[in-house]
C-alpha cells in the first residue's frame, strides 16, 4: 500500500455553523509523510496545526485544535471526509477560524477531494492496531475498543425525540461504504436548544439548509435522507475524530452515546495503547531506549517516553508527572506544582533526543543547550498530568540546532520556548 494526498487543489467557500465567520477552504498536496496539516493563512505568520489529538483543546459539541484566535474549529466533517478517502497527508489551508458547514455533512468535502484526485506518494501509510481492548467512560458516552483488522464502528444513540428515540448501527467502513452510507449523513440539532448554544456563542452560521432541525415532535428542516440519519451522523463524526490518531485506524469500536470529547479521549488511550504495543520500534522510545541516548538518570531524568520522531525535523515526547517526584517535597508543599525550570528542562531533554538521533554514535557525543527565548508558562503543572512536549526544529547548521518547544496538558498549552543547541564531543 501507498500513501496518499490530492492530485491537485480543490476548494471550498462558504459560512461556519458555529462563528458564523465566512472561510475558503482549500485541499492542496502534500509530501509523504507530512500528515494531515491546517493552515490558518489569515493569521500573523500562517501558523499550521497538526490534525492530531495531541492538539485538541476543546471538545465540547465540536472539536477544536490549537488554541487562541489561531485555532481551527469544528474540524470532525473534513477530516471525516479525508479519513473515508483514505488520504494520508493533505495540507487543509484556511482563511477563516472554522471549515466552512455546507450542506451540513461530510459530502461535500468528500465530493472535492475525489475531484481534485488521488496521487501516490512514497512510503506506507501508518497504521494504529491494538493488541488487546481499550474500554472508557466519559460521561454518559461508553466506547470498546476491540482489536481488528480495519475499521469497524457499532454505534447506538438515545434522545428524548419521537424521530430519534433509540438507533443503531454497524458499519465496516472503507471509501465506498464511507462514500454511500455516512458521508451524507448531517448534523442535528433541536429548536429547544437554540438560545443555550447561542448564549454560549455557538451556532452563529446555522439554518434550516446546513442541518436537520427538529422540533417537538417534527422537522423544520426538510426530509431526512435516512429514516435513522441521526445515528449515521454520529457514526460519520466519530470517523472525523478518530482521524486525531494521526494514522488509519484498524479496530472494532462500539460507541454507546458517543460525543467529540469522548471519542477524543478514545483516540488518547488507543494511541497510549498502540505505543506501548510498539516498544522501541520505528518513531518510538521507551525508557529503556531514551537512557541509552541521554545521560541524565534519577532524579533529573524528566522524559518518560517518546512518541513521534521525523529525524531532522521534529518530535514528541512525554512526561508523566507524579506526586512522587522528589521536587514536591519542597515546591509548595500541600499545593504541589511543578517548578516551571523542571518543565523546561525536560522540554530540553526531548529536543536532545532529537539531536542525539541523527549521530551515528551518540554514546561519544552530548548536547548542549546554549540560549532560551520566549519562554513562557501558561498554566500550572500538577501531580496527575501528562505533559506532552512537541519541539520542531526551525534551522540546523551545522553542529548547532535552533528549535521551537511547546508543551500541553489536555491540549491546553503549559509552556513554550525557543531554544538553541549544539551537539559536542563528550
Amino acid at each position: 500500500m501507498s500513501r496518499k494526498t490530492v492530485a491537485r487543489p480543490a476548494q471550498l467557500e462558504g459560512i461556519g455553523l458555529h462563528y458564523g465567520v465566512n472561510c475558503k477552504l482549500t485541499f492542496l498536496p502534500a509530501a509523504s509523510r507530512e500528515g494531515i496539516v491546517f493552515h490558518r493563512t489569515d493569521c500573523k505568520g500562517a501558523p499550521r496545526i497538526r490534525a492530531h489529538v495531541t492538539e485538541v483543546s476543546g471538545s465540547d459539541r465540536h472539536t477544536r485544535l490549537g488554541t487562541g484566535a489561531e485555532a481551527v474549529h469544528t474540524v470532525e466533517h473534513v477530516l471525516a471526509a479525508v479519513t473515508g478517502a483514505e488520504i494520508d497527508d493533505l495540507i487543509i489551508e484556511m482563511d477563516g477560524p472554522e471549515p466552512p458547514i455546507l450542506d451540513g455533512s461530510a459530502a461535500p468535502f468528500l465530493d472535492a477531494l475525489i475531484a481534485a484526485g488521488l496521487a501516490l506518494l512514497e512510503g506506507e501509510p501508518e497504521f494504529l492496531t491494538l493488541s488487546e481492548p481499550v474500554r472508557i467512560i466519559d460521561g454518559a458516552s461508553v466506547y470498546e475498543a476491540y482489536p481488528a483488522e480495519s475499521l469497524e464502528l457499532d454505534v447506538t444513540i438515545e434522545f428524548p425525540h419521537p424521530l430519534i428515540g433509540k438507533q443503531s448501527r454497524r458499519f465496516s467502513v472503507t471509501p465506498a461504504t464511507f462514500a454511500s452510507e455516512l458521508s451524507r449523513a448531517r448534523t442535528f440539532g433541536f429548536v429547544s436548544e437554540v438560545d443555550a448554544l447561542r448564549a454560549k456563542g455557538l451556532i452563529k452560521g446555522a439554518s434550516l439548509e446546513n442541518a436537520v432541525v427538529l422540533g417537538d415532535a417534527d422537522i423544520l428542516s426538510g426530509a431526512l435522507r435516512w429514516d435513522d440519519e441521526f445515528v449515521r451522523h454520529k457514526a460519520m463524526d466519530c470517523v472525523g475524530d478518530l482521524a486525531l490518531a494521526g494514522a488509519r485506524v484498524k479496530a472494532r469500536i462500539v460507541a454507546v452515546k458517543p460525543s467529540h470529547r469522548g471519542t477524543v479521549t478514545l483516540v488518547r488511550e488507543m494511541v497510549k495503547a498502540a505505543g506501548k504495543d510498539k516498544g522501541g520500534g520505528r518513531g518510538m522510545y521507551t525508557i529503556e531506549d531514551i537512557m541509552k541516548v541521554l545521560p541524565h538518570r534519577y532524579p533529573f531524568l524528566l522524559v518518560d517516553r517518546i512518541l513521534e520522531i521525523e529525524e531532522n525535523k521534529r518530535i514528541v515526547g512525554l512526561k508523566n508527572v507524579t506526586i512522587n517526584e522528589p521536587f514536591f517535597q519542597g515546591h509548595f508543599p500541600g499545593h504541589p506544582i511543578m517548578p516551571g525550570v523542571l518543565i523546561i528542562e525536560a522540554m530540553a531533554q526531548v529536543g536532545g533526543m532529537l539531536l542525539m538521533g541523527s549521530v551515528g554514535d551518540p554514546e561519544s557525543k552530548v548536547v548542549y543547550f546554549m540560549s532560551l527565548d520566549n519562554v513562557k508558562f501558561r498554566r500550572p503543572v500538577k501531580p496527575g498530568d501528562q505533559i506532552i512536549f512537541e519541539l520542531v526544529i526551525v534551522q540546523l547548521r551545522g553542529s548547532v540546532c535552533k528549535m521551537r518547544g511547546v508543551g500541553k496538558v489536555d491540549g491546553e498549552v503549559v509552556a513554550e520556548a525557543d531554544m538553541a543547541a549544539m551537539v559536542r564531543d563528550r
